[in-house]
């Protein structure tokens, strides 16, 4: 029998006996009040707050009502609300209700996704549940797609994702949807999405501690982020012709596995060696920002749980942007500040694409000392500039520092937030 909903309301006023005045929240024959502090840029943290200590108290079904509720206050609650099991429901109230339940819908999909257990969600797996739900909500007709599975993919020069994938008995998948809702073959791809799909690193022979690799099932989180992205602007009725490339594999050790060492060669002639097989994100994110390329895109977005040095330098609170066209940065920072999101631009010059340099080939995939060394954020969006078009003319790296917690806290539950895939799809609509 399924619970009834728990009316949750705000209030201006401060908690009435037998309440402590200091009380977040108080819960009543009518529901639960949240007492808002007088201090508005306070208000959303305490509404967080104050969802998570509904949630640890058991509840799973809301119903929010009442004229205070914005709609950043809502979302607020339903960030604080959230957990990875049981499912919960959650009922949005005013105007804004419609727009908040896409949000929750591709975030609740998000969230599915990436908590699902590595055995659960196999590369190819992923790649076929993003294209299922793309076609759900693009417009009928609208969705080719093209996939390259196993040696294929070596066949075609995609050597990043065969090399990285090889060592699995899963098959590494890459993935490319077009989506043109207007049905103009002529009409430009205004963006590329390229998300990084790794659906368990063990860091291959670079090997990571059995602590480092609990929960990286999570480093799909790429790929999750820009399909929900762009499922979220489906439903906000995106018109522009967009592209989805997904980068899926599995990072492990066996006797096909790559090797320290190793010499990629990827298409546009530049040659890589392996000195980390943990630094295996930036090596499948190489041929598809090639991949992206060939559309001639007016932008290339890419996101990936990409390097520990994005979360030591943001910790899991913002998630990290690096762009080489300050003009898009600062839209993309602007965006990101409008739907309510973390959003903090680290450093990434020109320069930063020859701070992994090898003897061997044009550039190396790291540094060879733990974490890449100082900068190990700005140096693999710098590798990562090798394969982008026009110096990086319009493109956006995200590196998801905020996109997963491996525990919960007094604001967030453990597993998947969401946190970017509302600021990229805002990105998708914009001409």
């Amino acid at each position: 029998m399924t619970s009834p909903d728990l009316i949750v309301a705000l209030t201006l006023d401060a908690p009435a006996a037998p309440w402590p005045a200091s009380s977040l929240v108080t819960i009543g024959d009518d529901g639960a009040r949240i007492h808002l502090p007088a201090a508005v840029a306070a208000q959303p943290r305490r509404v967080q707050q104050a969802a998570r200590r509904l949630a640890g108290l058991g509840y799973s079904h809301a119903r929010l009502d009442g004229v205070l509720w914005s709609e950043a206050l809502q979302w607020a609650f339903a960030q604080g609300f959230a957990r990875p099991q049981p499912a919960v429901s959650l009922q949005f109230c005013n105007d804004v209700a419609p727009a908040l339940e896409q949000r929750w819908r591709m975030a609740e999909w998000l969230r599915r996704m990436t908590h699902l257990s590595p055995a659960q969600c196999p590369p190819l797996y992923l790649a076929e549940q993003a294209e299922q739900l793309i076609r759900e909500l693009a417009p009928a007709g609208s969705v080719t797609a093209q996939r390259w599975e196993g040696d294929e993919l070596a066949d075609a020069g995609f050597v990043g994702i065969h090399q990285v994938g090889v060592g699995s008995v899963n098959p590494p998948v890459l993935l490319r949807l077009d989506i043109n809702p207007g049905g103009d073959p002529q009409a430009m791809v205004t963006t590329v999405l390229v998300g990084k799909g790794i659906t368990f690193d063990s860091g291959g022979y670079s090997m990571k501690t059995s602590q480092g690799m609990l929960h990286m099932k999570a480093d799909m989180g790429g790929a999750a982020t820009v399909t929900a992205a762009l499922g979220l602007a489906l439903l906000q009725g995106l018109q522009q012709r967009v592209q989805l490339i997904l980068c899926c594999a599995e990072n492990l050790v066996s006797e096909r596995a790559y090797k320290l060492g190793d010499i990629l060669r990827y298409r546009n002639g530049v040659s890589v060696e392996v000195v980390n097989t943990d630094a295996e994100g930036r090596l499948v994110l190489a041929d598809g920002l090639l991949l992206a390329a060939e559309a001639c895109p007016k932008r290339i977005i890419d996101a990936a749980t990409l390097t520990g040095a994005a979360v030591v330098a943001l910790g899991n609170d913002y998630n990290a942007l690096f762009a080489l066209d300050d003009n898009a940065a600062a839209a993309a920072l602007a965006t990101a500040a409008a739907v309510g999101e973390p959003l903090w631009r680290l450093p990434l010059a020109s320069w930063h694409r020859d701070q992994c340099p090898s003897e061997y080939a044009i550039t190396a995939n790291s540094r060879p000392v733990p974490g890449g060394g100082p900068g190990g954020a700005s140096n693999a969006a710098g590798f990562l500039s090798r394969f982008v078009p026009t110096e990086g003319c319009g493109w956006l790296h995200f590196d998801l520092a905020a996109s997963y917690r491996d525990s919960g806290n007094g604001l967030w539950p453990t597993g998947a937030t969401a946190l970017g895939m509302a600021t990229i799809a805002a990105l998708l609509a914009v001409n």
